[in-house]
């Protein structure tokens, strides 16, 4: 399989995730702006949630572009990837119905930090196929962002049990540091293109 094949695979299921997501939104019942107050929770449960698919979906690109080689490694990586992400749909509307409780707020921490060390083993796996001296090794080095976002999630997954809010704003700090595509490998991109 190509790199090309494998990008398309993940962004179409990157897509259909988000379409499961907004489906789980529904209007709300009468014509005044206060009618929305009740479903606030859940359209900022699904804004995160989204905020988060297109994170993953955005470094995804840039690390395949960095990309020389597809293994069967990097395929099954990327299904590991996939999966984690496959749980937010599901998160994002329990978390939406329940935005003050323990449980839910935990569990959905869980699978943010399941997420990104899913993200994290293709990213090695992709170095091991391609080299320590490739592209993507020399762009993400030690990975501090990713190193600091794990810890922010297992805290956030503790703080759930004692302040869902605290829980919640970790997890909206998290996206923040992750907003803006990676440079590092964007940087290195412009000064040496991927195969």
């Amino acid at each position: 399989m190509t790199k090309q094949r494998l990008e398309a695979f993940s962004d179409g299921v990157i897509a259909i995730l988000i379409t499961i997501m907004v489906l789980e939104l529904h209007e709300p019942h009468g014509a005044e702006l206060a009618d929305l107050r009740p479903l606030l929770p859940k359209l900022l449960s699904y804004i995160l949630s989204f905020i988060y698919l297109g994170i993953y979906w955005n470094n995804h690109h840039h690390m395949l572009h960095a990309t020389r080689h597809v293994s069967g490694g990097v395929l099954w990586a990327n299904l590991h990837l996939l999966f984690w992400l496959s749980l937010v749909p599901f998160m994002t509307s329990w978390v939406g119905e329940n935005h003050a409780a323990a449980w839910p707020t935990a569990i959905y921490g869980i699978v943010l930090f399941f997420s990104a060390v899913a993200y994290t083993i293709l990213q090695t796996v992709i170095i091991r196929v391609d080299g320590n001296e490739s592209l993507l090794a020399r762009a993400v080095a030690s990975d501090r962002k990713g190193k600091i976002s794990l810890l922010l999630y297992a805290a956030a997954v503790g703080l759930s049990f004692v302040q869902p809010w605290i829980a919640d704003l970790l997890y909206v700090a998290v996206a923040m540091i992750w907003l803006v595509p990676d440079r590092r490998i964007e940087s290195r991109l412009q000064t040496q293109p991927a195969d």
